[in-house]
Formats: structure tokens, sequence, C-alpha cells
């Protein structure tokens, strides 16, 4: 799941608005943030093998530090308490945990099994990436509810945050694509580098929730 994760982000800024969505993005992407790092430090790994799924050519064969339940849990729990140490909130701090936690749970609807409980633990997933027609429906529901979700609760200040979303949200939906119908990556450091560009959406978001304002402070 990739633009899954991203709605889930834009939801939460109705729970948490004082929250930015950058950092509501680390927190929806956090597992995936992590991942590539260990990938390229060679703590995990994965091999390029197109048709293990018919929606996604990677075989995630160890992960178990960033995608076990059990760790998905530890490092929810230390994205909350480090909110929480810098800005004294703690209903936004539960809230970024609990986007820690949904990339867990989400990828358990579309991975094989292959997904730890906890390192060494039973391998659990749903498989819904063989099912290309419901997985790209599921994404796409996720994606623009938590578009609308956030367009209820913010709006624009400028043009920056007004094009700067749209923009946002199209380079999202073609990554996506690209991630869809492109061919399979040539290698698995490609994949984790790309990966690791991840942080360029990251920032995206944190400028443009800064050029935009709740809305019920305009009123």
């Amino acid at each position: 799941m990739f633009i899954g994760h991203f709605g889930i982000g834009l939801a939460a800024k109705k729970i948490a608005p004082k929250v930015s969505l950058g950092t509501l993005f680390v927190a929806a992407q956090f597992l995936d943030l992590l991942w590539p790092v260990l990938v390229l430090l060679g703590y995990e790994h994965f091999s390029i093998e197109p048709g293990i799924t018919k929606m996604n050519p990677l075989h995630f064969t160890d992960y178990p530090i960033s995608h076990s339940l059990l760790m998905a849990c530890v490092w929810a729990l230390a994205v909350g308490i480090v909110h929480f140490i810098i800005k004294r909130n703690k209903g936004a701090a539960l809230v970024l945990a609990l986007c820690v936690i949904s990339h867990w749970i989400l990828d358990l609807i579309v991975h094989i099994p292959d997904l730890p409980l906890y390192p060494g633990g039973p391998l659990v997933g749903m498989g819904l990436w063989n099912i290309p027609a419901a997985t790209i429906i599921v994404e796409l529901l996720i994606f623009f509810a938590g578009i609308a979700s956030y367009l209820q609760i913010t709006t624009a200040k400028n043009k920056s945050g007004k094009y700067g979303f749209w923009g946002l949200v199209l380079f999202l939906l073609l990554i996506q694509s690209g991630n869809i119908f492109g061919p399979p990556p040539a290698n698995a450091n490609s994949v984790a580098w790309g990966a690791m560009s991840q942080w360029i959406l990251v920032l995206w978001a944190y400028w443009v929730d800064y050029n935009r304002i709740a809305k019920n402070e305009t009123s």
C-alpha cells in the first residue's frame, strides 16, 4: 500500500488540527521511512520477484524491526512520546501513535503472509495484492476520503496553499500509477533509495500545511 497511508495522514488532520500535515505523514509512513534505512544498512532484506503477487514484485524476506506488529507498537509509542515531550499535547501524541499503527494494519490487508507478529514470530497477511482491482479501489477510497477530510478542516491562505496541495495530490497519484503500471524496479538499492525520497513528500506536506489555515480560524 502507498497512497492509502497518506490518506490516513490527511484524514488525521481533522482529529489533530494543530499537528502539521508533514508530521502526520511521518507518522502514517513511519514504518516505510524506517525500512529503507535498515535495508541500506543491511539489517533488513528483500528481493525483486515479479509475480510473487499480482500487484507488487517485492518479496519481503526479512523486516522484523520495521514491520513486525510488536515493533510497530514500539515505534508508535516512541513517536507518541517524542511528540508529547516536544508539544505537551496528549491527544495529538495519541493520534500520531495510532497513525503509526494504522500503517501495519493497512499493510496486513494487502500483503501476503510476510508480516511478522514479532521478530521471529508467525507471518501474517491477507493478500489483497493478489486482487489488483480491489487493491486499487481500497487505496483510492482511503486516499480520497483523506483528501475530503483534510479539505473540510483547512483552507488555503494563499496560492501556495491551494496549488501546492493539489500538486501534492497529483504527484502522489502519479507515483501510485507508476507503482501499479510501471516495470519492476531494476534492483533492490534503487527501491531503497526511492523509498528514502518519500522525505520529499513529507517536506512538501509541511510547506503545504504552513500555507493553509484551519477553517474555524477564518470565521
